[in-house]
């Protein structure tokens, strides 16, 4: 080791007494003074060689703080048992004594504390004991792992990661611990949102009372409830009464146009902003969307808003907020797996444009909030067709939506007639322009590179000339072009697979009132989307029209929009039964 090679009196005498401090930490696994206690080992953070290998530019500043999370491996019997818990209606679940079983015991979250404590870093567990918080400056976790951080210059943007020549070292003893660091890197590009707003007119100087007049030819709540049969679960009384959407997102929105809707629309649940990891700088109209969907569909649900600042500056690894997002819900949880609430996620990127160990952190947090948590994980697949990295020819698909526990949402363009039923609906896509997505192209859709095919894809149509073993997105769609928001003080259109994403999650929340309301369990894993199709080959409205500027709308389950859009009361009869 090349601090080993400072032989002052006073440095020598702290290394003594730090290897002392280590070997009574380590005595239960090995006797003082031998190699094998001390050994560390390469930290692999799955970034692509030729990346690595990419020009650098300089050094991040000592002082730079990084926020690096560890997610620990879970054993996969644990998270089979969790998910295989029978699901009680109405009574709290108590999560925190699963948590001493599926999360790590004492003694190893004290070798890790042990590991980082002594260079003045604190560390901070979730209560699932799977998600651990590390926040100092640069300079302190080059000196705890033996590297330093360096910026690259990388296919026409930059990150920076610890240096490829003296990659971060960890004792072996910690490494068999760990299912992904992130933090150390900021290789993943950052999330796109995945709408797009256009004004109908300049905006208006503020009134007294509500501004309730959307264009005319924009798709309201009433008209996307009726046409997707939303409504008639009203009319059997729910309305999100008791039920809770989580919205995770990298912006904010404005108190007053969020409350200029829902003055519109009579909303009686409540909407509750939560800050994680400081708050939003920017509104750029994706969280304004994402309630306005909720709130149009379960006028009496209650609204997490989990939201953090999505700027970076080429500092920060923003997924590392968003999976801090999903661990926050996770914690806030733990006595409610049984109400039947629901995540909407409308954010993404590209599969290659990811590390590995972003995706790996994101996916076990998707499989807790499912398998532990009960609830179900809509996410949005993306608004540039078919290549979701957003250069047309080159075929991608989005993640989180292509992980397998995740319900991947597609979009469609909905059409009702004046009675506001269903009339028409065809894929949602625009290849007018093609030099540039804007997040505009259509519904995202295609194989993953990543993840494999879970068992439960299987339903008529999944099983096609393209299929190669991957994945398959997206799972189910809805609207995503016209729909009515109210935004900077102004009506407008919006378009986008993030409207559809929330559409869904809401709509499951009623379906599962509806459930709850009778004593009966539910479904919170992606199978029962599958599942219900098999049961009622009506509970979709199978979208046969249309493209993704690649892959076509056909029967049955499609690259473009998945098994369809909702028929939500055929959808809720088929559970009910």
């Amino acid at each position: 080791m090349r601090w080993l090679l400072d032989h002052s009196p006073i440095r020598i005498g702290r290394i003594v007494a730090s290897l002392l401090g280590l070997c009574l930490v380590l005595m239960p696994l090995a006797s003082c003074g031998t190699t094998e206690t001390l050994k560390s080992v390469p930290l692999d953070l799955g970034i692509p060689a030729e990346a690595l290998n990419s020009k650098v530019t300089g050094s991040v500043p000592d002082n730079t703080v990084l926020h690096v999370r560890i997610t620990f491996k879970v054993d996969p019997k644990l998270m089979q048992k969790a998910q295989n818990q029978k699901i009680e209606p109405g009574k709290p679940s108590h999560l925190e004594e699963f948590a001493k079983q599926i999360g790590i015991d004492d003694g190893t979250y004290q070798k890790f504390k042990d590991f980082f404590s002594p260079q003045g870093i604190t560390l901070k567990l979730s209560k699932m004991r799977t998600h651990l918080s590390i926040d100092a400056k640069a300079s302190s976790f080059a000196k705890v792992l033996q590297t330093k951080f360096v910026t690259h210059s990388y296919n026409g943007r930059n990150f920076y990661a610890p240096d490829a020549k003296k990659p971060p070292m960890v004792p072996q003893f910690l490494l068999g611990s760990i299912e992904a660091v992130t933090g150390l890197d900021n290789y993943s590009v950052q999330p796109t949102h995945q709408a797009s707003f256009t004004p109908a007119t300049s905006a208006k100087a503020q009134q007294a009372q509500a501004d309730c007049s959307p264009p005319s030819q924009t798709l309201l709540p009433k008209e996307i409830a009726h046409a997707y049969g939303v409504d008639q679960l009203w009319n059997q009384g729910l309305h999100g009464e008791n039920m809770t959407v989580n919205l995770v997102e990298i912006d904010g929105s404005m108190k007053s146009d969020i409350q200029n809707y829902l003055d519109c629309i009579s909303f009686k649940g409540k909407v509750t902003p939560i800050n994680v990891d400081g708050h939003p700088q920017d509104v750029l109209g994706e969280s304004t969307l994402d309630i306005q969907m909720v709130a149009g569909l379960a006028r009496s649900a209650n609204i997490k808003v989990y939201q953090t600042d999505g700027t970076s500056n080429n500092v920060d690894d923003i997924w590392v907020n968003v999976n801090d997002e999903l661990q926050q819900i996770i914690d806030d949880n733990v006595n409610n797996a049984n109400s039947g609430s629901t995540v909407s996620i409308s954010l993404g990127a590209a599969e290659e444009e990811m590390s590995q160990q972003d995706m790996r952190a994101i996916d076990q947090s998707i499989q807790q909030l499912t398998k532990v948590e009960h609830m179900t994980v809509f996410v949005a697949s993306g608004d540039c067709g078919a290549f979701g990295s957003h250069q047309y020819g080159n075929l991608s698909v989005s993640f989180p939506a292509s992980d397998p526990w995740s319900v991947a949402v597609g979009g469609t363009i909905l059409q009702v007639d004046g009675g506001q039923a269903r009339a028409q609906e065809t894929s949602w896509s625009d290849g007018s322009n093609r030099s540039s997505c804007k997040n505009r192209w259509g519904t995202g859709g295609g194989l993953s590179k990543v993840f494999s095919q879970p068992s439960w894809q299987n339903q008529t149509g999944v099983k096609n000339n393209l299929s190669n073993g991957k994945r398959q997105v997206p799972d189910v769609s809805a609207a995503a072009y016209d729909l009515a928001v109210y935004f900077q003080g102004q009506w407008g259109s919006v378009g986008g697979t993030s409207a559809a994403a929330p559409i869904w999650a809401t709509s499951l929340a009623l379906v599962n009132q509806g459930l709850l309301k009778q004593g009966k369990s539910f479904n919170p894993s992606p199978q029962l989307l599958y599942d219900v199709a098999k049961k009622n080959n009506r509970a979709y409205y199978d979208v046969t029209q249309g493209n993704n500027l690649y892959y076509k709308a056909a029967q049955g389950w499609d690259y473009t929009t998945g098994l369809g859009t909702p028929n939500l009361n055929d959808f809720y009869n088929a559970m009910v039964r």
